[in-house]
């Protein structure tokens, strides 16, 4: 029978970040001494905003997900006012902030930082899970630096399906900008401007007004900045990923044998 967790197996440690409906603690399983992350949602606020079936279909799914690239739930439990998700921690924290920090990565390491969510994708997808919602803000680095894709709240199971818009303005697809059916696509396009932001600091529609962002996507206006400077290679990639006719996109597994992630991915060190 599967344990039955309460808050007192825990010792409650520092807030790690807050989310929408919540917030992020450290926390120390007493009997193992297992370091995990908690992740504290109020029931009110969730009912407020519509969020239970989300928060149900997204631990439905992470549950079930075994990858190195991917951040494990290990069970959740609640009482009367709250829900807590039992997290992997991520003890180097959110790639978003590293992003800020650094304004914008070398090639290599956004080579390696693709070919690892590439991989984790191709896992994703071989389980029937679009994920949907792929950006720095969602994904977390590990110990050894290694990235962690968390935050499954935008992600369903199933395929060819017609769906709400979800996502983030910037990162989300054609399809999705003029709500047509979207499939597993949406998540490679996103790919594609997560490389672009890793390799120029900016994704690559952003305008002042969301207006121009949304045409700017749907005319898939691509350019690429003088500054910082970035290898044919690297821009190849990324015009080979972000195309209108989603059928068009290059496949996760031939991204995975681009000349590009080759050359800078030793592909015993994609963890």
């Amino acid at each position: 029978m599967e344990k039955r967790w309460t808050l007192s197996d825990f010792e409650i440690g520092k807030p790690l970040g807050k989310g929408k409906f919540g917030q992020v603690f450290l926390a120390r399983e007493k009997k193992s001494n297992h370091i995990v992350a908690i992740k504290v949602l109020f029931k009110n606020q969730l009912k407020q905003s519509q969020a239970v079936h989300q928060l149900r279909r997204e631990v439905e799914i992470q549950s079930h997900l075994r990858h190195p690239n991917i951040l494990r739930l290990y069970g959740y439990f609640y009482d009367q006012t709250k829900v807590f998700l039992i997290l992997e921690y991520a003890a180097k924290g959110e790639l978003y902030k590293e992003l800020q920090k650094c304004k914008y990565f070398s090639e290599k390491r956004s080579a390696m930082y693709i070919a690892s969510i590439a991989r984790a994708l191709i896992y994703l997808h071989g389980k029937h899970v679009i994920h949907r919602d792929i950006k720095p803000e969602n994904l977390l680095l590990g110990q050894q630096g290694e990235i962690k894709i968390a935050d499954f709240g935008w992600s369903v199971h199933t395929f060819n399906r017609r769906q709400t818009m979800c996502g983030t303005l910037d990162y989300l697809p054609p399809e999705m900008v003029e709500s047509v059916e979207h499939d597993a696509s949406v998540d490679i396009w996103s790919l594609g401007v997560l490389c672009y932001e890793f390799l120029y600091g900016v994704p690559p529609f952003e305008a002042i007004d969301h207006s121009v962002t949304y045409k700017r996507i749907i005319e898939v206006d691509l350019k690429f900045p003088l500054e910082p400077i970035v290898s044919p290679g690297a821009k190849d990639l990324i015009s080979q990923i972000l195309v209108k006719d989603s059928s068009q996109r290059l496949p996760l597994h031939k991204l995975l044998k681009h000349p590009w992630i080759i050359q800078h991915v030793d592909h015993s060190e994609i963890c």
